[in-house]
């Protein structure tokens, strides 16, 4: 089995509705994104996947997000912009366009993340 990963990162303010503390407040962090792939099969020069093209469908599906008010973008504008729902869209986004995705990983600080897998 092979896994790869690609990371990128984006900007963007979120509040988180019904929190009871700071981040209930309108705040802003850089998020990292890790995209996990996994598969049994390489390529016939011996990839399994050219990092280039996951890392521009990476940077596609982010885009969306980036410099932008999570909670005015669906689904955000009904459920919590949180780490783990992010993990879990950019997920769902992105198994669409690749089945070997495994795993995604949302960083919101250097020490704290929330990942997602089926």
């Amino acid at each position: 089995m092979y896994e790869l990963m690609v990371e990128e990162s984006f900007s963007a303010a979120h509040a988180l509705r019904g929190y009871e503390g700071p981040c209930e407040n309108l705040h802003g962090h850089t998020w990292k994104v890790q995209v996990y792939f996994q598969g049994n099969k390489l390529n016939q020069i011996g990839l399994f996947k050219d990092f280039k093209e996951v890392r521009q469908e990476l940077r596609g599906t982010l885009a969306k997000y980036d410099h932008q008010l999570l909670n005015d973008i669906k689904p955000f504008d009904a459920e919590n912009p949180s780490s783990e729902n992010l993990a879990r869209n950019i997920y769902g986004d992105l198994k669409k366009k690749d089945n070997a995705i495994s795993r995604v990983t949302v960083w919101e600080s250097p020490t704290a993340c929330a990942s997602y897998w089926e």
